[in-house]
């Protein structure tokens, strides 16, 4: 009968012992609470409490946990923008007991001030400058949030701006303005090179120009000394210098229509073909130049008159 008595005890006993014992994990503090009052802080391994009288209040990670937030602002040039900012913070080990007992809400009192924060520092900057100056921004949380949290057994690790996103008017706008952008310095671009072809094209026709115009006086200046060569040849058999050169005239205006004969594809070309006309061509030649002459010496005449008045 006794020993009837016995087993639920011993029941009873293993079962009360075994309440008694918890886990905590790695990276982890358990909180212990006697009869409602904060009792211990208890870390990783297998741990002892008093059953009915001792209850673990909660838990809390010490890992580095993320917190991303989502604000809603506006910019020094009026456009509403959302900024997400990431928080990644942890418990300090050392200071547990204020992180669990002094905050219900953790995660509320840090968006809180993020929002804060991202609310005052983003209405000073224009739009272009908030993609600049995120590091600044999120350097402004951290700051705000260490000062803030830290009395609270929070630790700040780093804060993250991770994404700003405009109004979608604004960014099909942005994105219009990109695209001119890259078409007014593809356009210049083109501008450029067609303005070198021009200008390239100009000099190889000028140097063109210059070397036909060489060529062209050249070729006179052998001319006349072919012609001097002649007369000089003709004069020396007793020929005098007129008739030299009707005698060469006469010569090159065959040679002409010898060379027009000779070219199947010419177009039709009339010209005096009698042996007098080498002889009229030269002393019309004559008339004129000595006709030139004697304008030119006028006109040298008068000049040195009017300036011998003055």
């Amino acid at each position: 009968m006794g020993d009837f008595f016995l087993v639920p005890i011993i029941v009873l006993g293993v079962f009360i012992v075994i309440s008694g014992l918890f886990v905590v994990k790695q990276q982890t503090a358990a909180i212990v609470e006697r009869f409602g009052k904060f009792h211990s802080i208890r870390h990783s391994g297998l741990k002892l409490k008093i059953p009915l009288v001792d209850k673990i209040a909660g838990r809390l990670s010490l890992k580095i946990q993320q917190l991303d937030v989502i604000i809603e602002t506006k910019t020094l040039d009026d456009v509403f923008v959302k900024l997400k900012v990431s928080v990644q913070y942890r418990v300090i080990k050392e200071r547990v007991y204020d992180a669990f007992y002094q905050l219900d809400y953790p995660h509320e009192q840090i968006t809180s001030y993020v929002f804060d924060v991202v609310r005052a520092e983003v209405p000073k900057m224009k739009l272009d400058d908030v993609f600049v100056k995120k590091d600044d921004i999120a350097l402004a949380v951290k700051a705000e949030l260490n000062d803030a949290m830290m009395e609270y057994g929070f630790d700040i690790i780093r804060t993250l701006v991770t994404d700003i996103d405009p109004d979608p008017q604004v960014k099909i706008a942005m994105n219009r303005i990109n695209a001119a952008d890259r078409e007014k310095t593809a356009a210049q671009y083109e501008g450029d090179a067609q303005r070198i072809l021009i200008v390239e094209k100009a000099k190889a026709e000028a140097e063109s120009k210059r070397l036909q115009g060489q060529g062209i006086a050249d070729q006179r200046r052998e001319i006349a000394r072919g012609l001097e060569e002649s007369v000089d040849v003709l004069n020396r058999v007793g020929i005098n210098s007129q008739e030299a050169s009707a005698l060469i005239v006469v010569t090159q205006h065959y040679d002409t229509l010898q060379a027009v004969g000779q070219e199947t594809n010419s177009n039709l070309i009339l010209l005096p073909n009698s042996p007098q006309a080498g002889s009229q061509m030269l002393n019309d030649m004559v008339a004129s130049f000595t006709a030139s002459n004697q304008i030119g010496e006028a006109m040298k005449a008068q000049k040195e008159k009017k300036k011998n008045d003055e």
